[in-house]
């Protein structure tokens, strides 16, 4: 897939006699005819570069370099350019792009961050090799781990609130069908629920109590039937549902879940706290106006993701005070992974094949308590993802009143969900990955884009599946909970 480059030019470091360093050139900004040229060549030849798989905009091309300092462009459809996201210098050929390149042979060197991984796109392996990093010490460890908790201790849930946006709130009154309805046409997964008698909120709706809703209506001798469904109220899908769990207490079901909130001037590390400790995946931020607690305003939906933005963005310019940052995330306990791949940590690695049945798909996402199960092929290699968030799909037209759970496929739901939302698909942000040797910063910034609540794992070029990051697990191990 490579073109080869000679790497054995005109050498400007001064290191003779030395290794010679595979080091990896990245054009990610597409042309039609990509070449590379620099010091190393005496800038005299230009070496053509070849379009990543998958990714026909990204150029690449790998040569064996010398340790020490080189400067180099690219020759993009006959016109010169360099790569603005690097570093540059401006010297006798004009702007250059630099690198150093290290006394290690057994580094591979990359020259720039490959784009944001889409779903079809094939990954492959850019940063150093795991065993080239030495092992984090338990007092780096636990530097890191302090100044991020005094970050967060210090700084309040009012400052995750956005300069503009919107909040959705849901009377209890309102009737369930309706309610999904809302959800899916928001593109909101969970909703605060306000009830007016009270003057208060009691809860939120989430897509688990649509799961659920789905699941009791193909059960025989359902408590719910499809006409209460349409009529229900939430209020009286919450009765339900509390009738429910006290049905199936004991068989591996969790009790129902308080209401949980915080307040604008509660620090972000309490928020993320309760988000932990109470295994959801937003905490709705409610001010109250007067001293006994009505009138309340909702303010926000605050998730992990918001305040893992806040971390990244206040230590961007000083990720040297934070040695954890540049560990590779198989170097650490982190995430959840394949059983004699990285280091387990107990928690049992769900996957299923896209011919499985959306009933299993759905089960396995209540009794697991995960928010998404990997979507893979015969070769365990990444195909898709199906996440609780997708179930609301079904509440377009009523499409869960005419599909048998049993009888339809992981497959067939993927693809209702394209059907009905044409930014749904596999290149979006549903469906995120990661590198073994990414380091947790690049995990972390991935992460803190909206939307994003996991990464997979993947093996570079066969996309088999390794592992799964939640931001659960990420906030785990920099709290150390």
């Amino acid at each position: 897939m490579f073109s080869s480059g000679r790497g054995t030019g005109h050498n400007n470091s001064g290191v003779t006699g030395s290794p010679l360093i595979p080091v990896r050139f990245v054009w990610p900004h597409g042309g039609r005819r990509v070449f590379l040229s620099g010091s190393f060549t005496g800038w005299s030849e230009h070496m053509p570069m070849s379009p990543l798989e998958g990714c026909p905009n990204v150029f690449q091309i790998i040569c064996r370099l010398p340790p020490g300092y080189h400067q180099y462009k690219f020759f993009v459809d006959d016109e010169w350019h360099h790569v603005e996201e690097q570093p540059y210098v401006s010297g006798t050929y004009g702007v250059v792009n630099t690198v150093l390149v290290p006394v290690e042979p057994n580094v591979v060197v990359s020259t720039a961050s490959l784009p944001e991984i889409p779903g079809n796109m094939e990954v492959d392996d850019v940063i150093m090799r795991p065993e080239a990093v030495t092992q984090i010490s338990e007092a780096d460890l636990r530097v890191s781990r302090q100044r991020i908790s005094v970050f967060l201790s210090t700084h309040t849930a009012y400052e995750l609130l956005p300069e503009s946006g919107k909040v959705i709130a849901l009377d209890v009154n309102l009737p369930v069908k309706q309610a999904f309805h809302i959800l899916y046409e928001q593109g909101v997964p969970v909703a605060p629920l306000w009830d007016f008698c009270r003057g208060q909120f009691v809860g939120v709706l989430t897509a688990l109590d649509f799961i659920l809703i789905l699941r009791e209506l193909g059960t025989h001798g359902s408590n719910l039937t499809e006409e209460e469904l349409e009529t229900h109220t939430i209020a009286a899908w919450k009765e339900v549902k509390a009738h429910l769990n006290r049905q199936i207490e004991g068989n591996g079901f969790t009790h129902p879940k308080p209401f949980v909130h915080a307040g604008p001037y509660d620090s972000m590390k309490d928020v993320a706290l309760k988000i932990l400790q109470n295994k959801v995946a937003t905490v709705p931020i409610i001010n109250s106006t007067s001293p006994d607690g009505s009138f309340p305003q909702l303010l926000h939906i605050a998730s992990l993701s918001g305040i893992l933005k806040c971390i990244c963005r206040h230590f961007k310019h000083s990720s040297g005070s934070l040695p954890i940052l540049q560990q590779p995330i198989s170097s650490i306990r982190l995430g959840t992974w394949v059983p004699q791949i990285g280091q387990a940590n107990g928690r049992p690695f769900a996957m299923l094949r896209p011919n499985a049945s959306l009933g299993a798909a759905l089960a396995l996402l209540v009794q697991a308590e995960v928010s998404s199960i990997p979507i893979v092929d015969d070769n365990d290699s990444l195909v898709d993802i199906y996440s609780r968030s997708d179930i609301t799909a079904l509440a377009k037209d009523r499409v869960y009143a005419q599909i048998h759970l049993e009888e339809m496929s992981i497959h067939q739901a993927l693809q209702l969900g394209q059907d009905t939302n044409p930014s749904y698909g596999f290149n979006g942000q549903r469906c995120q990955m990661c590198l073994r040797s990414d380091p947790l910063q690049k995990v972390m910034e991935r992460l803190a884009n909206p939307g994003v609540r996991r990464l997979i794992i993947v093996e570079a070029g066969s996309k088999r599946v390794e592992g799964i990051i939640s931001l659960s697990d990420v906030f785990r191990f920099l709290l150390g909970v």
